[in-house]
């Protein structure tokens, strides 16, 4: 290198330049900084919001574990703005270039953001838990699993069925777990000729005989209705959630043993059919005609 070559280098190598160079040396250290430092604050919140589910036997992993991931992302959203600001760059208007980008690609997903919404609905507002047995629209089963776009249930025989959130949140949903009692209302008929001051003494000795059925609120047998061939009772009893089909099928059981056994008559449809013999018509016979013309 001779001796001009440091001459021009000393002379492009201005305060100036020296000045720039120190600021975006400056600035990219800062940035890294907040770089680093917003994801390890995201992170620390995110495990801080989701520890408080697991510490609270109450609280729900799927929604705490939602809220973790929000504040995450948000966290990390507001450190990328710095960032960007450290470097001079105007956020208002990548702000609404975002903000276009977003109406065209949200225009593009309509079904998927539809779903996203209601996951967040279903998430916030919980008419049902994981480990609930639902029906909502023409699907139902056990809720194995919330996800922000569907949502995963186990039929009865063992079938796995992923329902779109919005098909679920958009239809009135039944939650069979709510509640941690139900009523099971059946309809029992019996014959016209049998005695229904035995058949109701019967009906209450059943409600009463099985130790899952709750004395309160106490059973409920009466008369309800004069159908076309039954005299129809009113069979309410009340039992835990849990044990209510295993409890429904025993009492039916009961009920019919202890009809058979009293000889109390339970109609069930029959045909008559009639034949009617229908006479034959016979018809006069021409006489032969003979002759020769």
């Amino acid at each position: 290198m001779t001796l001009d070559d440091l001459t021009n280098v000393s002379g492009w190598l201005t305060q100036t330049r020296i000045d720039a160079a120190i600021l975006v040396a400056v600035n990219v250290l800062a940035a890294l900084v907040i770089l680093l430092l917003s994801m390890s604050v995201s992170a620390w919140a995110k495990r801080r919001i989701v520890s408080l589910s697991n510490s609270h036997q109450k609280l729900d992993d799927t929604l705490f574990g939602f809220l973790g991931n929000l504040a995450k992302y948000l966290i990390l959203g507001i450190g990328i703005i710095f960032i960007l600001n450290r470097f001079g760059i105007q956020t208002t208007s990548l702000a609404a270039l975002i903000g276009a980008a977003g109406l065209a690609v949200g225009l593009a997903l309509q079904g998927a953001l539809k779903n996203l919404a209601a996951g967040v609905m279903i998430i916030m507002f919980r008419p049902f838990r994981q480990g609930d047995f639902i029906a909502a629209g023409s699907e139902s089963g056990t809720v194995t699993e919330i996800q922000l776009f569907y949502t995963v249930l186990t039929t009865y025989d063992g079938l796995q069925i992923i329902v779109p959130n919005s098909d679920i949140w958009s239809s009135s949903i039944i939650n069979y777990s709510a509640n941690a009692t139900r009523m099971m209302d059946l309809t029992i008929g019996v014959a016209y000729n049998a005695d229904l001051k035995k058949t109701q003494s019967i009906l209450e000795t059943i409600s009463t005989s099985d130790a899952r059925a709750l004395a309160d609120p106490a059973p409920t047998i009466r008369v309800k209705a004069l159908g076309d061939s039954s005299v129809d009772f009113t069979f309410r009893v009340w039992a835990n959630s849990s044990d209510y089909w295993a409890l429904q099928a025993e009492m039916l059981r009961k009920i019919k043993e202890e009809f058979d056994a009293n000889d109390i008559g339970i109609p069930f449809p029959t045909r008559t059919l009639e034949v009617v013999q229908v006479p034959r018509i016979e018809t006069a016979q021409k006489p032969a005609q003979s002759g020769a013309v």
